[in-house]
């Protein structure tokens, strides 16, 4: 319905209030429309493809204001030329795949103002549909400012968003290979993984690479024992009795190797990491008037990276984000490479969350709301946000008990998404106004809910007409 409004004015209609129908009138210059004002008139249309682009600029500029372009690089330099030739100096384009990105980075360099569009928030006119029409359509709502752009960072954290997705993917595809080694360890019967947590540590590689090196003896084999692992020897190698099948066996070293490949390239990429947040500037840490208590030691998870981050991080950042219950350094470092370090992006905390897909939908029709169900989003922020919450189903913090207050009401998925939202929150206090997180404890949490469940029964019962009664406790 919007976009047939709006397709109805800009092509010169009008709404009849009356009668509750469109009123066409005849088709007149877009530059005199009463009812919407210009906000970028020199503005351009960008509809992106893989092998080529339509570019539409305003009428005038150009004998034709529409034009194809290829997608090589000296396609994409003559589209430069050509804009700045029509005197263009805003331009908005699809976020179509990747194949705008090697065009909004030209753009950027040649000082044009680009706004990346979603294409699924983009409805042209029903019946109209063409990929000149798309772009003379992109250019007719960026005129009038009808068009909002995607979120993107600054240039140095866009940087460091591809290096932490890089890594992200080493790992998942990591941790593949580990499922391919789990595989065939079962195929043979070697039930490794009962007996041992990880079977990508200490001892599961020895043990691996002892039986890729020949050795089929359970007695020599569970002696590579470490010294903490819970089962003894004994168990480990009544677990190592098996079948050595040729064709198992191969498929288990090529999968060893391939892991290994990738903790290579994950340790490539932490370097990378750690060489961008130093060449970072620092941001001062703004002066609490108290000193704050010791910060809380974490357990130390496999798959963090390989160096120390967290007063690296603290001093780019200018808090330490670390000190939030739930919040490690490597979800620290996920959320700062897709938000950035710049909160104006978002006017309120409740914009941010908003924009995290972590509050309810308020959609309405006819004075009534369609759903409160959290939007759909592939958000990695989110994403780890939601991680981390998950891991405060037995931390004995504020945090924690709010976790477990709200699954006993509401659900598993509905409390990790409440909590993922409370996380947000103190990191946009956080990194807006430099506020140092402090947990207050579960026990001050238990108080305050008891408090205001107290006083919320307390005005139930006065406007029934009772009064609570406080009872003395029994003695024990």
């Amino acid at each position: 319905m919007g976009a047939v409004l709006m397709g109805a004015v800009l092509m010169g209609g009008s709404l009849d209030s009356r009668e509750g129908r469109f009123v066409m009138f005849p088709k007149r210059d877009l530059r005199k429309t009463s009812e919407l004002g210009v906000v970028h008139p020199d503005a351009a249309g960008i509809d992106v493809h893989s092998e080529f682009h339509f570019v539409a600029v305003p009428t005038g500029r150009d004998a034709e204001p529409v034009r194809r372009f290829g997608a090589f690089t000296e396609d994409l330099e003559r589209l430069a030329d050509w804009l700045q030739t029509c005197g263009v100096r805003s331009v908005a384009m699809e976020s179509t795949g990747v194949y705008w990105i090697p065009l909004f980075e030209l753009l950027e360099r040649r000082g044009f103002q680009v706004i990346l569009v979603d294409p699924r928030k983009l409805k042209s006119v029903p019946g109209r549909k063409s990929d000149v029409q798309d772009c003379q359509w992109l250019q007719q709502l960026h005129t009038f400012g009808l068009l909002a752009a995607a979120f993107r960072p600054d240039e140095p954290i866009c940087v460091l968003r591809a290096y932490l997705r890089q890594r992200a993917l080493l790992v998942e595809q990591g941790a593949q290979h580990i499922q391919h080694m789990q595989k065939s360890l079962t195929q043979m019967n070697l039930k490794l993984d009962r007996v041992l947590s990880d079977i990508t540590g200490v001892t599961g590689m020895l043990i691996i690479d002892a039986i890729l090196s020949g050795e089929r003896n359970p007695l020599k084999l569970a002696a590579l024992r470490n010294e903490r692992c819970h089962h003894d020897e004994a168990t480990i190698a009544k677990a190592l009795v098996g079948t050595w099948r040729v064709e198992h066996l191969f498929t288990l070293k090529q999968s060893r190797e391939l892991y290994r490949t990738m903790q290579r390239l994950v340790a490539e990429c932490d370097a990378r990491i750690e060489e961008h947040l130093q060449s970072l500037a620092d941001r001062p840490v703004p002066p609490t008037g108290h000193d704050l208590p010791p910060a809380r030691k974490k357990p130390h998870r496999k798959g963090r990276v390989a160096f120390d981050a967290q007063p690296l991080l603290e001093h780019k950042v200018g808090v330490d984000l670390t000190r939030i219950d739930g919040i490690d350094t490597n979800t620290a470092l996920t959320v700062l490479g897709e938000i950035g370090l710049d909160m104006s992006r978002w006017p309120t905390e409740k914009h941010f969350a908003s924009w995290l897909a972590l509050c309810p939908d308020n959609r309405e029709s006819a004075g009534r709301r369609q759903s409160v169900r959290t939007r759909p989003s592939s958000n990695r922020a989110a994403t780890a946000l939601r991680m981390a919450a998950q891991g405060l189903h037995r931390s004995q913090t504020a945090l924690g008990a709010y976790l477990r207050r709200m699954k006993a009401a509401l659900g598993a998925p509905k409390a990790i998404t409440a909590t993922a939202r409370k996380l947000a929150l103190m990191i946009y206090r956080a990194l807006k106004h430099g506020l140092q997180y402090v947990d207050p404890g579960q026990d001050w949490y238990e108080r305050q809910y008891q408090d205001r469940l107290l006083k919320s029964l307390t005005r139930k019962a006065l406007k029934l007409g009772y009064q609570l009664t406080p009872t003395p406790p029994t003695p024990s």
